[in-house]
């Protein structure tokens, strides 16, 4: 009985461990434009980084020489994994759980949508590049 007891015990404290090093997993995230260039690669933590605080980064560190640029992080949108990503998710939660091998670094496709641009529904707007 005490074998089972220290056994539960020793995996309660293994995944606990998991856990921790889950939340202090640094992990690279690069950020694809329209144009197929690239920001980042940037060094982040996991569980710590929201997803609100990678637009506010992609505005900062936004190439001056773009046609196209975001004024604010509203006017951006971050898709990974086919998926459009929610300003209060972190990024490990973010994370296609099949597709992003620890040692390489997560691409995000950026797509930028001015709030003054946006359409009413049943409005159609054209942008030409």
């Amino acid at each position: 009985m005490a074998e089972k007891e220290g056994a539960k015990v020793g995996a309660e404290e293994m995944e606990e461990r998991e856990r921790e090093g889950e939340e202090e997993e640094e992990v690279e995230v690069k950020f694809r434009l329209f144009d197929g260039s690239d920001i980042g690669p940037i060094r982040c933590n996991a569980a710590a980084t929201t997803v609100a605080a990678l637009k506010d980064r992609v505005v900062a560190d936004w190439p001056k020489d773009k046609s196209i640029s975001p004024k604010t992080a509203n006017d951006v949108k971050l898709i990974s994994g086919g998926k459009i990503l929610e300003n209060d998710k972190n990024v490990a939660q973010c994370r296609a759980p099949f597709g992003d091998l620890p040692s390489s670094a997560i691409t995000m496709h950026v797509v930028v949508q001015p709030s003054s641009a946006k359409s009413k529904p049943g409005e159609l707007q054209v942008f030409t590049l």
